[in-house]
């Protein structure tokens, strides 16, 4: 008995020994002594990522609750149905209509304008004449000087011939004389018996309004002349419809239109690359129907070298009198480019009739003599001349006016 509770006791001693060295083994690995370094078991088991979360179908669990199509989602269209207030954006306010101040005499309140840029040519004229001996050398810097004002070599020519025989009469030349005679001499060469005014009265059948084409290149404000146009006529007391056939640009219909807007002036546009003839012909059948006074047609400004423009140009006008005869055509040139505008009208004048010019930025250059160039080349009148970038500054030619301004200054 004594020895059977012998080798129990011996058992338990020796399964403690061998659970204590077990436990001893387990710590060793899971706390290494200094300097040691780590088992690869133990970092792969402390650096190893936690599993990815499963998605969809594979996820463990239910949803808490079950989804609902986007289709179902009521989103906020509006700020009123997000429950945020309302803020009304007003809309542009339209331009209030103007009164133009009356074109009658326009000229002659924009004179002192038209001689600070004009001064040179009269008074260089009134120097040189004021000479105490009119020699040959005197003459040729008269024609010099009249040249350079682009008058032209025929009128030049024609007035210098009557200077020499009216101071030969005279023989005195006071300087009140002399700026009397100079007065006289280019008031005939301007012309001031030529018809100057804006034919807006219709030509063909009573019930069509009066049809004005507006033509010339690119560049010399054709289009702001044809919105300044119209501001003269409802000075005058004219009823105005304006088609905006250059469809090229379609910040030139845009241009015309505000400018319409601002007389009580309708605007007939077309699609931006349309057919202008198109846009013309609907401008002329709007008129009509309104009982318009007359009908603006502003065309493309185009180089008068290309060919196919210009024919272009010509079907505007074959289009438009498909209706009735076009009672006015204006050539819009710019006086700054001097001799150079004689080219160009030539060529405008061989596609379509012109009956009157518009000179441009006259106050802009001192070479007032393209006014009487321009006339000689196309026998027709300068009817209309802008005097800056007001919007009445655009004002009927009068020939007396003018010369003033050419002789007298300031």
């Amino acid at each position: 008995m004594e020895i059977v509770i012998l080798v129990v006791v011996i058992a338990v001693v020796a399964l403690a020994a061998i659970s204590g060295l077990v436990v001893s083994g387990r710590k060793k690995k899971a706390a290494p002594r200094a300097g040691e370094s780590p088992s690869p078991a133990s970092t792969a088991t402390r650096t190893a990522p936690p599993a990815e979360p499963h998605v969809g179908e594979d996820a463990e669990g239910k949803p808490e609750a079950p989804g609902r199509p986007v289709e179902d989602v009521g989103l906020p269209t509006t700020e009123a149905e997000a429950g945020a207030p309302v803020t009304e954006v007003p809309a542009p306010a339209e331009p209030e209509i103007e009164t133009p101040e009356p074109a009658a005499g326009r000229l002659v309140r924009l004179r002192a304008r038209l001689s600070r840029s004009q001064n040179t040519l009269g008074k260089g004229l009134l120097t040189l004449l004021s000479r105490e001996h009119l020699d040959e050398d005197t003459w040729e810097e008269i024609e010099d000087t009249l040249l350079t004002a682009d008058v032209g070599v025929g009128p030049t020519q024609e007035l210098v011939e009557r200077l020499r025989e009216r101071v030969k009469v005279l023989g005195t030349r006071t300087p009140e004389e002399l700026r009397t005679l100079l007065r006289e001499e280019l008031l005939t060469l301007v012309g001031p018996d030529m018809d100057r005014t804006v034919h807006t009265e219709t030509k063909g059948p009573v019930d069509r309004p009066g049809v004005v084409l507006v033509v010339g290149v690119n560049g010399t404000g054709k289009t702001t002349t044809t919105g300044k146009l119209a501001r003269v006529l409802v000075a005058d007391g004219k009823s105005v419809v304006l088609g905006a056939a250059d469809t090229f640009r379609a910040a030139a219909a845009d241009q015309l239109q505000t400018w319409g807007k601002r007389v009580g002036a309708h605007t007939v546009r077309g699609p931006e690359g349309g057919d202008p003839a198109s846009v013309a012909f609907d401008a002329v059948k709007e008129g009509t129907e309104e009982n318009a006074d007359v009908v603006l047609i502003d065309t493309a400004g185009r180089l008068h070298t290309k060919t196919g423009l210009m024919d272009e140009l010509g079907k505007v006008k074959r289009v438009v009198e498909k209706q009735g005869p076009v009672d006015e055509v204006l050539l819009v040139l710019d006086a700054t480019t001097g001799q150079n505008g004689l080219v160009q009208a030539r060529v405008f004048a061989e596609v379509v009739d012109i009956t009157g010019i518009v000179l441009t930025k006259l106050d802009g250059t001192a070479k007032g003599g393209i006014v009487v160039a321009v006339q000689r080349e196309l026998g027709v009148p300068v009817k209309l001349v802008g005097l800056g970038e007001g919007p009445d500054d655009l004002a009927p030619f009068e020939p007396d006016a003018f010369v003033d301004a050419l002789v007298d200054g300031d």
